[in-house]
């Protein structure tokens, strides 16, 4: 599947929808003016953004948001995307520059080992 890039307001959106899919659209804009502060017509204004780009369906009646893509697939998409950007494509280069100015407990160290070492595990 080909990746669909999200800006920041389309995101807040899909968040959203994920958390609530199958959600009527009517119902969506009263969340969003809730949780994010925005009127109505600007929900509808991302909406019809989100509906274009193929992120979301709109399913008749009531204008059903179903969401069309997943939220991890875009999660992993812009990582990548700030990995090949900031890093030349390495994430070695990305944990290595975390590594060098986060503080991290030894707790933390030992899940990133655990991950990494599942990983291997599995076989990659």
């Amino acid at each position: 599947m080909e990746s669909i890039k999200l800006f920041d307001s389309e995101l807040k959106l899909m968040e959203l929808i994920w958390e609530n899919p199958n959600i009527s659209a009517k119902e969506l804009s009263l969340l969003a003016g809730e949780t994010i502060g925005w009127n109505k017509n600007t929900t509808y204004t991302v909406l019809k953004k989100l509906v274009a780009k193929k992120a979301v369906s709109r399913v008749e009646p009531n204008f059903i948001c179903v969401p069309l893509i997943e939220k991890e697939q875009v999660r992993y998409d812009e990582a990548k995307a700030l990995v090949d950007k900031l890093y030349d494509g390495s994430v070695k280069m990305l944990f290595s520059s975390f590594l060098n100015q986060e503080k991290l407990s030894k707790q933390e160290i030992l899940q990133i080992r655990n991950l990494i070492d599942t990983f291997d595990k599995d076989g990659g």
